[in-house]
């Protein structure tokens, strides 16, 4: 490397082709050692496309036209959002043992089996996945982004690009990413919906918006962390749009009062034309004067629940499973849960233990209920999303036109390309939005959900924490996003290999177990 600078971006642009939509506009900016740059933005803003586009610009180009320059001192490493299906026939270990799936085996790769036995227990995964007959296929979705961030740690990068961490990651890697990113100097830009891991971490901030419907592309750079940054932005949106209101009522009272002369001088002598002409004029200043204007910023998202509620004291869930398994595989036993309305519940442990399993089994147990309305969000959205139908496609439903849909979309930050478009052209964010709304368009009273906030901008996740904080329905929900653990569920309940236990606050299962060095 070459003294601290170890990335720059000089006027880089990327457009959408199909839609001809901006998703940056010369955007420049150095890494140095020490960054840690958070990226943020709404769903479908760029931030993946802009962070594969740094580490190989063909894996973009394809729906990409793209422009400036990326010049590294250094070697890049990168954790992609999602891990290629192509991994899942392969066994855990030669993940580290090939680049690509389709490449042979590297023999001399064997000689880190120490390294590659050091980072998994950082991560907290077991040896066990080392075996030849454990396939890529049997980890769960937090064990797979385990799996990116171990083989990370035994490659000696100089930058580091992470494309969302921490999706699923439990609580207690979670703890440990921060203090990974906290304690390394090698410079990281990365993006994650997980506020408080941004709060803890960041000391840069990119922010990418989306501005006119997104027909405009806008960035903002700070030095600062995240918390400083959200406020030092509401302060001066609140300041700009007040200035904005005090001018426009100046104006108006202006004009008012500049018409009110006009009327007295018309009444009491008409004829007197340059006294008429010198008031126009004086309008016509006023009328072309610039004046403040409301702050230019890319709208929130606006949801609710309408008014559906659930009876207090209602019996949503008896549950009593001698095990939980799956292909074969005993993940917990004796597992007893109690569920009635309104109570909001969150089940948390560590990755691997069966958290989505449950969920799903309890989705079996409860789908068929007549008594109340099942609303579903899966951790693999695909279960429920048929990629080719278009988002008002899915929506819609025999009580619903489709103005009333797109409304909700819009209110959504949807497009009408993007509610026309197939769904398997929206992003991970957008598809978590369609499956969100398709639960208040179907008034479900008991929702079950797998990382609801999951995918989600950390700047949208404060509106859906609070929808679903007032919502009068039961919520059983998996999560490890500790924010919402906190302000949504009332109830917190951990599963491990003997079962499920109740726990008073959602951190404390964390705070007996091992801590990783």
């Amino acid at each position: 490397m070459v003294g601290d600078n170890v990335l720059e971006l000089d006027h880089v642009s990327l457009i959408l082709k199909q839609k001809n939509r901006a998703l940056g506009k010369n955007l420049s900016f150095v890494l140095n050692k020490g960054d840690k740059v958070a990226l943020i933005g709404e769903e479908g803003n760029g931030k993946s496309t802009l962070l594969k586009f740094i580490y190989n610009p063909s894996l973009v180009t394809g729906y990409c036209q793209c422009s400036g320059q990326v010049v590294t001192h250094g070697k890049i490493g990168y954790l992609e959002q999602f891990l290629d299906s192509k991994w899942d026939s392969e066994p855990v270990i030669n993940y580290f043992l090939k680049d690509h799936p389709q490449d042979e085996i590297q023999l001399e790769r064997y000689n880190l089996f120490g390294d590659i036995m050091q980072s998994l227990y950082k991560v907290g995964l077991s040896e066990e996945v080392l075996s030849d007959e454990y396939l890529i296929q049997f980890l769960s979705g937090g064990e797979r982004v385990k799996l990116q961030l171990s083989k990370l740690l035994i490659e000696n990068d100089d930058i580091l690009l992470l494309d969302e961490p921490t999706n699923d990651l439990d609580i207690e890697t979670l703890t440990w990413l921060e203090n990974f990113i906290n304690s390394t100097t090698k410079p990281i830009l990365f993006v994650s919906h997980d506020e408080t891991l941004l709060e803890n971490t960041a000391n840069v901030i990119i922010h990418l918006e989306q501005l006119k419907r997104k027909s405009d592309a806008r960035h903002t750079i700070e030095k600062m962390g995240y918390r400083e940054y959200v406020d030092q932005r509401l302060k001066k949106i609140d300041t700009q749009n007040r200035l904005a209101a005090n001018d426009n009522r100046n104006y108006r009272s202006e004009i008012k009062t500049l018409k009110e002369i006009k009327n007295k001088v018309q009444q009491a002598n008409p004829g007197r034309t340059n006294r008429m002409n010198s008031l126009l004029a004086q309008e016509k200043r006023l009328n072309e004067q610039e004046r403040v204007q409301k702050a230019d910023i890319e709208e929130a998202i606006n949801i609710r629940f309408n008014d559906v509620s659930i009876p207090n004291g209602k019996g949503v869930l008896n549950l009593d499973l001698k095990s939980l398994s799956i292909n074969g595989r005993i993940l917990s036993k004796n597992i007893s849960l109690c569920v009635e309305g309104p109570q909001h519940i969150v089940i948390v442990g560590q990755n691997g233990v069966g958290k989505s399993t449950l969920l799903k089994y309890i989705y079996d147990l409860l789908k068929d209920r007549k008594d109340i309305k099942l609303g579903y969000m899966p951790q693999d959205y695909n279960d429920l999303l048929f990629t080719e139908q278009s988002s008002v496609e899915f929506l819609k439903n025999d009580h619903l036109s489709e103005s009333e849909v797109r409304t909700l979309m819009g209110n959504m930050k949807f497009t009408s390309d993007e509610m026309l478009a197939s769904i398997k052209e929206l992003s991970g964010g957008q598809r978590a939005k369609l499956l969100l709304m398709k639960l208040i368009l179907d008034e479900c009273n008991v929702l079950l959900l797998d990382e609801p906030t999951r995918n989600l901008s950390p700047l949208s996740n404060p509106v859906i924490r609070a929808m679903l904080r007032n919502y009068n329905g039961a919520i059983i929900s998996v999560s490890h996003d500790r924010k919402y653990i906190d302000e949504v569920c009332d109830t917190v309940y951990v599963l491990d290999q003997t079962g499920l236990r109740q726990t008073k606050r959602a951190h404390d299962p964390m705070k007996n177990m091992q801590k990783k060095s």
